[in-house]
């Protein structure tokens, strides 16, 4: 699919800013969002994603600053943007009097399409539906009800995709035929903006991550640049019997029930292993590996590594 919007970004957000009473849920973010990228927007619970995502699909309104779908303003141009967007929301939202394929139809007519029924079945056939087609939609189960939602917010083939957790309590077999569609439709041109906790997902997915922490863009790069940052070697162990050394301890990051350390190569390891061997810890559990995107990300979010937004 080739750009039909000159060189305007699939997404500009420019000092954005979301106010509920005296809080600030968005704090003036800035972003562009090419044409074709597949983007992560990362961050924790409350950072400020799906109100950012409420922004671009013209839910909520910004406080402050300004959205663009393709060069196109949200605020002024709603009808315009919203046929630009297909969005899946964190929420299972649907009508409970149509049955799959019928549900479809109703969405397409929505944005004005009459003979989509080729596109339909392409959906139901892509998503797994095809045999629920006739189904109710009160008699699906969630994971189907969310394979739905997907294929709803597709039916218009929108340029921009944009899914909120789309893999969330969803079965694993979703999750493979969910990202085999949607690398597909990314390769022939759509842009996709993909929020999620599964941080393998985006790093396997995406060409480019954004951080948010407390409504602020706290990180921006290329996946690839963003994990050589990170690139040291890990080690991660779980000791009992005394307390770690004080010197080793400053270091250390807990990563569930162990200490992590970042180090620099196998003598380091050694040295280390010396250390809390002399000061009487017993090593219950050892594990060296490379870091990837969940290690980058729990050091941005702590503070421990400079912002590149």
């Amino acid at each position: 699919m080739n750009s039909l919007h000159g060189a305007a970004p699939a997404v500009r957000l420019q000092g954005v800013v979301k106010r509920y009473g005296a809080r600030n849920v968005v704090d003036g973010v800035s972003l562009d969002i090419a044409q074709g990228e597949f983007f992560a927007l990362l961050g924790a619970n409350g950072a400020g994603k799906t109100t950012l995502i409420s922004m671009l699909s013209g839910l909520a309104r910004p406080s402050a600053g300004s959205v663009q779908v393709l060069g196109r303003d949200v605020t002024r141009e709603p009808y315009v943007t919203r046929r630009l967007l297909g969005v899946v929301p964190q929420e299972l939202v649907f009508d409970p009097f149509f049955t799959v394929r019928e549900a479809l139809r109703l969405q397409s007519g929505y944005f004005g399409l009459r003979r989509n029924d080729a596109w339909i079945d392409e959906l139901l056939q892509r998503l797994g539906l095809a045999q629920q087609a006739e189904q109710n939609m009160r008699a699906l189960s969630g994971g189907m009800k969310r394979r739905v939602m997907v294929a709803q917010a597709l039916v218009h083939k929108p340029p921009v995709i944009v899914l909120d957790e789309p893999t969330a309590g969803v079965d694993v077999e979703l999750r493979q035929s969910l990202w085999q569609f949607i690398t597909d439709l990314n390769r022939q041109g759509h842009t996709v903006l993909l929020t999620t906790h599964y941080l393998e997902e985006a790093e396997s997915l995406c060409s480019r991550i954004g951080m948010l922490k407390l409504g602020r863009l706290v990180a921006l790069d290329a996946t690839h640049a963003l994990l050589a940052r990170f690139a040291s070697t890990q080690l991660l162990l779980r000791a009992g019997g005394q307390p770690l050394p004080p010197a080793l301890a400053q270091r250390a990051r807990a990563v569930g029930a162990r200490h992590a350390w970042t180090v620099r190569d196998a003598a380091e390891v050694e040295r280390m292993l010396g250390e809390l061997r002399a000061a009487g810890c017993e090593i219950e559990e050892l594990e060296v590996r490379r870091a990837d995107l969940e290690d980058a990300f729990l050091q941005i979010m702590a503070g421990q590594a400079g912002a590149d937004a």
